[in-house]
């Protein structure tokens, strides 16, 4: 077989082999892509359920558990047991306290008395607490829980955290309690309504709904509505409906999909539920899948370009390979002026590094030449391993190389030079002559400008010869004026 014959099938050869490996590239990555598109849609539907839900849980702190904080922190005071506990309730020190409470905080307290059973009020009203006209008392005086919320005061309907006090003596005093009108809920829900789309549902243990973002639901003179009598609730199988099992239910109300999340308000036995409704939520996710689709697609295109360039590359007659490991295939002169102007026209500046074995010729004569190309072999792959994957390694000489360094400027080419003067300085010996040193010089230039190879490798040669006459084994700079 001739030479050009053998070219031309390692050429082919080569030209299979980049094939395959693209298309698996190509495959490789149509499958990782459709990994991360289906695994940023999940993303998207967990932030779409946190996105929801975390406004929610910031109004069910503010709204809620901030009022029965506020509560727990007055009624473990000193001066609120003070003024429930004795004989003798002062009615006038104790409606001052409360009036003063109101305006402080922004909401309307009470006080219930087992004393003189009295509910004193912050807006300066008494109430007689007479067993059968008030209920709750005594509903929830033998309440095992501490803390309980309930609805009262139908004229104008409020929400109420009633909190037990104790004396020292752990006896019951009665309760103190924090109220909020329920128009005040209505208009955040509906201004949270507004802003995120979603309903609420504050329900407790037996299905009654104690409070909603929809008005209609709310209760209205201790009449409560109860789940069990909404048409979406029926629906659902009777293990949810029993276990009220929620979460992340998918209803119908009003011909609009709405998913349901659940927070559980465990101070009062309640449940709180969202539903969020999914329009806005399936538009989120539409987008992102479009987004990972058309990415997809402009990847694979990519790919195939550059299929095709290469198809047109090996078109092209071959050039020699720019970073080798024998220095007998390194590119010469001719080809390595090519690259340069390359790569001048494309990254503007470029360092060049002259690279000489020290007292190569000496080694020769006294070694031999085997000797001398074992070195150069040496040298050159220790510069091809070393060297940056932007970097062109090429000989200039018989004992000197070239580096092309592009986008690098002069005092980051010397630094990299010092790199590779000190690695071939402790390279181990090549193996017929253990005793051989082995040194090299470096000349350093640069241009950031179209400037001729030819005046950029004199300036390098200057500084090459400066090393030499330095003592060897040296780095030099020489920039261009």
């Amino acid at each position: 077989m001739c030479k050009g014959d053998a070219i031309t099938v390692n050429t082919f050869r080569t030209l299979h082999r980049s094939i395959l490996i693209l298309f698996a590239v190509v495959v490789i990555s149509i499958v990782t892509l459709v990994h991360f598109s289906i695994s940023k849609i999940v993303a998207e539907q967990s932030r779409a359920q946190q996105q929801s839900l975390s406004p929610a849980i910031s109004l069910i702190v503010e709204q809620i558990l901030k009022p029965l904080h506020t509560s727990e922190a007055l009624g473990n005071s000193r001066e609120l047991v003070a003024l429930m506990e004795g004989n003798i309730i002062d009615e006038q020190t104790v409606l001052s306290s409360l009036s003063r409470m109101e305006d402080e905080f922004g909401l309307s307290f009470f006080i219930a008395s087992e004393t003189v059973r009295k509910q004193f009020n912050s807006d300066g009203s008494v109430i007689s607490l007479v067993e059968g006209d008030v209920s709750w008392y005594f509903k929830y005086k033998d309440y095992p829980a501490d803390a309980v919320a309930d609805i009262g005061k139908w004229e104008d309907t409020h929400f109420y955290i009633d909190i037990k006090i104790y004396n020292d003596n752990e006896e019951f005093l009665g309760f103190f309690g924090v109220g909020k009108s329920l128009k005040s809920f209505l208009e955040i829900f509906e201004t949270y309504k507004e802003e995120y789309g979603y309903d609420f549902l504050f329900v407790d243990n037996t299905g009654d709904i104690m409070l909603s973002s929809d008005a209609s639901l709310n209760a209205s003179y201790s009449n409560f509505t109860n789940l069990r009598e909404l048409p979406w609730y029926t629906e659902l199988p009777l293990n949810v409906q029993n276990d009220q099992a929620l979460n992340n239910k998918l209803v119908t109300i009003n011909e609009k999909d709405y998913l349901i999340a659940e927070v559980k308000l465990n101070q009062f036995g309640w449940t709180v539920f969202l539903l969020s409704p999914l329009t806005d939520r399936q538009a989120e996710i539409s987008q992102a899948f479009i987004f990972s689709v058309v990415t997809i697609l402009v990847i694979i295109f990519s790919l195939f370009l550059l299929i095709y360039n290469l198809l047109y590359y090996f078109r092209r007659d071959m050039q020699p390979d720019i970073i080798v490991r024998h220095a007998s295939t390194l590119p010469e002169r001719e080809n390595l002026e090519l690259a340069y102007d390359s790569l001048v026209k494309d990254q503007k500046s470029v360092s060049i590094a002259l690279i000489s074995i020290d007292d190569y010729y000496t080694m020769c004569d006294t070694y031999g030449k085997e000797t001398g190309e074992e070195v150069l072999d040496k040298v050159v792959a220790y510069l091809s391993d070393n060297a940056r994957e932007q970097d062109i390694l090429g000989r200039w000489n018989k004992d000197e190389f070239i580096l092309l360094l592009p986008q690098t400027g002069p005092h980051e080419a010397r630094e990299m030079a010092q790199n590779l003067r000190h690695g071939i300085a402790t390279l181990t010996p090549v193996s017929s002559h253990p005793q051989l040193p082995l040194t090299a010089s470096f000349g350093i230039s640069f241009t950031a400008s179209m400037r001729p190879m030819n005046e950029v490798t004199a300036h390098a040669e200057d500084a090459l010869y400066q090393a030499k006459r330095d003592g060897k084994n040296l780095v030099r700079l020489q920039l261009i004026d």
